[in-house]
Order: C-alpha cells, then structure tokens, then sequence
C-alpha cells in the first residue's frame, strides 16, 4: 500500500519548486517510463500495477489501480509511473560551431515544449537552448508529451543573448517579416530560433539574429494570423532536414 505522504509528495512534483528541490520528475506509462530506461535514466521509485510488464526492472512497487490513479497525472493512467532524476546541467557547455541546433525562446505551453522535443528527436537535432523563462521541460505534461523523446535529447537552459553572442554558426528566426523558407539558402550548421506563443521573438535576441525566415500562406482568403510554435517548429525543421537530404 502507498502512503498518504508518499502519494503527496509525487503530487507535489507537478510544480517547478518542489522538483528543484528534490531533483526528481515524474514519469508515465510504458512507452516513457521504457525509454528513460533504456537510454540510462535510473529511476529513484517505480509504482506499477500487477498487469505492467518490464524484465529489466525488478524494484517494483506493486500498487493496485485505484492507488495508480491517486498518483497520476494522466486522465487515463497507464500501468506505471516512475521517479527520475533530473539531469545535472553543466553549465560549461560547449558552444555549437557545427550541426542543426534549437533554441527556445520564452516557449511557455507544456504541450507545445513536449511537442517540439519530439519533433527534435524526429528530426535528429540532439540540443535544445532554452531561454531561462521557457516552460521547465520536467513537467510532468512536458515529459508525457514528448513520447520518450526527452530520453534522447538534450536540454541547456541558458541566456539566449550569450549563446548568440558567442556562437559563430548562422542564427536564424521566424518572423511574418521574413524571407520565404523555400527561397533560401539554408545552412547545414545553423541554431533556429522559435519564439514564444503571442510575442514571438524577443526584442533583445532580434539583433542576432542574421537570417530572418518566414513559412508562407498559400490560402486564397483570409487566414490565421500565424501558425502554432509547435507546427511552425515542425515546418522549418523539416525543411532544413529536407535540403540536407537533397545533397546526398
């Protein structure tokens, strides 16, 4: 049986403060719960039901499914949750001079941090700079939106403006003033800057940013004002993927 205390604490877990404090973020379902497994995250605590199958694990805690539900975070709970530790960020992180790099500016909806990690991992871009005001990427919607996918990419929480200060590979952003993506040339080392739901890019990190893109309309009538950070994500990677594979 759970405890009351215990089953407190993994509901704390849903706030920023209380993972800070004990290093630890919480992890859902089968699929997530074996890919941290698999790409060496040890978990701290594993709660699952009798139905929840996994060889590699045997420090279990069976619990029945009503406790699951008392501890989940999910409408739907799925077998298992487990308790992971944050990773140590290095904060002398090696600043990128080749490859395809994002960078995350003032992203703040969990389900669009959790969306756009997947696509990362998706389209093979293994870093990810967030702004320090982006949405934490432990979150418990961050981490069961992302599929497993936060397994297999890196997140660097930093200040945007030194990190393009110090880089000498192409900065490019998306802007309703840019150049048409499928007009320009785009480089195969490159960081691309997503901005925040309503405001876009900031105004500071604007002057760094030296190739300016824009995904383009093509409805006849009038039409959304622009595209959700996540599919505008998803356009503008895979059409820097799409010109890489071109080459070969």
């Amino acid at each position: 049986m759970i405890s009351k205390n215990t089953i407190k604490f993994i509901k704390s877990l849903d706030q920023k403060k209380y993972r800070k404090q004990s290093g630890l973020f919480v992890a859902e379902g089968p699929k997530v719960v074996g890919d941290l497994l698999q790409f060496g995250y040890s978990p701290t605590a594993i709660y699952a039901t009798e139905d929840y199958m996994n060889p590699s694990v045997s420090d279990i805690q069976t619990i029945s499914v009503d406790e699951l539900h008392r501890i989940s975070f999910l409408q739907h709970p799925q077998q298992v949750l487990a308790l992971f530790s944050i990773p140590t960020q290095n904060d002398s992180f090696v600043i990128p001079s080749h490859g395809l790099y994002l960078a995350l500016d003032g992203v703040q909806d969990p389900g669009n941090l959790g969306t756009i990690i997947r696509l990362c991992d998706w389209f093979g871009i293994k870093t990810i700079y967030c702004s320090t005001d982006t949405a934490d990427a432990w979150n418990p919607k961050v981490v069961q939106a992302t599929m497993g996918s936060i397994a297999r990419v890196n997140i660097i929480y930093i200040d945007l403006k030194e990190l393009m200060e110090r880089t000498a590979i192409p900065v490019y952003g998306t802007f309703l003033d840019g150049q048409n993506i499928y007009n320009q040339t785009l480089s195969e080392d490159a960081i691309i800057v997503m901005g925040n739901e309503g405001k876009g890019i900031s105004t500071n990190l604007r002057p760094y940013i030296n190739r300016k893109l824009y995904i383009p309309s093509y409805s006849q009538s009038e039409t959304a004002e622009s595209l959700n950070v996540a599919i505008a994500t998803a356009i503008t990677c895979a059409e820097f993927r799409r010109r890489l594979s071109s080459k070969f």
